[in-house]
């Protein structure tokens, strides 16, 4: 099972990305699978921190208080994918972002711990300008 990151890069202070995250290996589709996929981020010398997160059942999702509002998980089946649509971005949303896959049932309780997943992308650093 492997996890692709992608579409990070460098965007002025109150525009918009969209970063990816390609799965291979495990089907996102909630048909066939029970999983919890999420997006973390992390600046040196800190911890990285919880963003979004998925679960397949139900579709439910968690947002950080820091981004709620602008950041928008979401699901491709058909691409086997899952999207962070981040919006109105600010310097304070650089960093790298994360996507993590965890296997099986999670509670939404624990979509912001590292720990409660197993298999993580490469990562891809969003650049904020001010």
């Amino acid at each position: 099972v492997q996890l692709q990151a992608s579409g990070g890069g460098l965007v002025e202070a109150g525009g918009s990305l969209r970063l990816s995250c390609e799965a291979s290996g495990f089907s996102l589709d909630a048909t066939l699978d029970v999983y919890s996929v999420g997006w973390f981020r992390q600046v040196p010398g800190k911890e990285r921190e919880g963003v979004s997160c998925m679960r397949s059942s139900l579709d439910t999702t968690w947002t950080a208080d820091s981004v709620k509002g602008r950041f928008t998980i979401s699901r491709d089946n058909a691409k086997n994918a899952v999207y962070l649509q981040m919006n109105s971005l600010s310097s304070e949303d650089t960093a790298v972002y994360y996507c993590a896959l965890r296997r099986g049932s999670m509670s939404t309780a624990l979509c912001s711990r590292t720990s409660a997943f197993d298999i993580w992308g490469q990562g891809t650093l969003v650049t904020v300008s001010s």
